[in-house]
């Protein structure tokens, strides 16, 4: 097994159907400050009550979009964020990314209904602390954040099942492989699709688009998009 392997493997180990850590994750008295951040008031105000409804939890605020997140974060300084992905108010990686490099304090749970490569990889390489899906029952939710708080990885078992995966595709010829996020964009590529609607598709800007392209070019060793199709299928990149 190689290293990539084994942490992917240990990460499966810490999924979120393993309960049994969920009186250690918080010590007795201590209570979780939470930001919720998600696109639609409706799910907003159901985590808000789910947590306030408990004991050991407080829900700080809320957000509708990642760049509200930041905003937000900055002045109540959360435990923990729920963050979903993507929202038209700024994409949820885009934001974990930049808590990551400002070096915030808060640790950054995924609450979302997507579970692609394409959303779960770039989540927790831009530093998620852990990620689940909506459909997660309430204890196990409950659980999470308890294990977010501590600095715990948290995983579903399908995204557990697909970082295991994911660490296992094949490489480029150059020994580099792919990021989810480039073999995204080549994707859509392969379609035909314009940089502009890639912004679109994957809440993205067409600058970071243009940035994705760059870096498979070279990894592919192309200097067009022609061309890294065309690599892509002859290495079985594109299926």
């Amino acid at each position: 097994m190689t290293d990539d392997e084994a942490t992917a493997a240990a990460a499966a180990d810490d999924a979120v159907t393993d309960g049994t850590t969920t009186d250690e994750a918080v010590t007795d008295g201590a209570v979780i400050s939470l930001l919720v951040v998600d696109d639609h008031p409706v799910v907003r105000d159901g985590l808000r009550g789910m947590f306030e409804s408990a004991p050991g939890f407080r829900v700080l605020g809320e957000a509708a979009g990642g760049a509200e997140a930041l905003q937000r974060a900055a002045v109540l300084d959360p435990d923990v964020i729920l963050m979903d992905l993507r929202m038209p108010g700024g994409s949820g990686v885009d934001a974990i990314r930049e808590l990551t490099r400002r070096g915030a304090r808060a640790k950054v749970l995924v609450l979302t209904t997507y579970d692609t490569d394409s959303d779960t990889l770039p989540a927790i390489e831009a530093g998620a602390t852990g990620y689940l899906l909506k459909d997660a029952p309430r204890d196990d939710l409950f659980t999470a954040v308890r294990a977010a708080a501590e600095g715990r990885t948290v995983l579903s078992p399908a995204v557990a099942s697909r970082l295991v995966s994911a660490v296992r595709a094949p490489k480029t010829s150059g020994g580099e492989a792919l990021s989810a996020r480039e073999r995204e964009v080549l994707a859509l590529v392969a379609r035909g699709t314009s940089n502009k609607e890639i912004a679109r598709e994957l809440f993205i800007s067409e600058a970071t688009v243009k940035t994705h392209l760059t870096h498979l070019y070279a990894k592919l060793g192309v200097n067009d998009r022609a061309a890294a199709v065309a690599t892509a299928y002859d290495r079985g990149i594109l299926g």
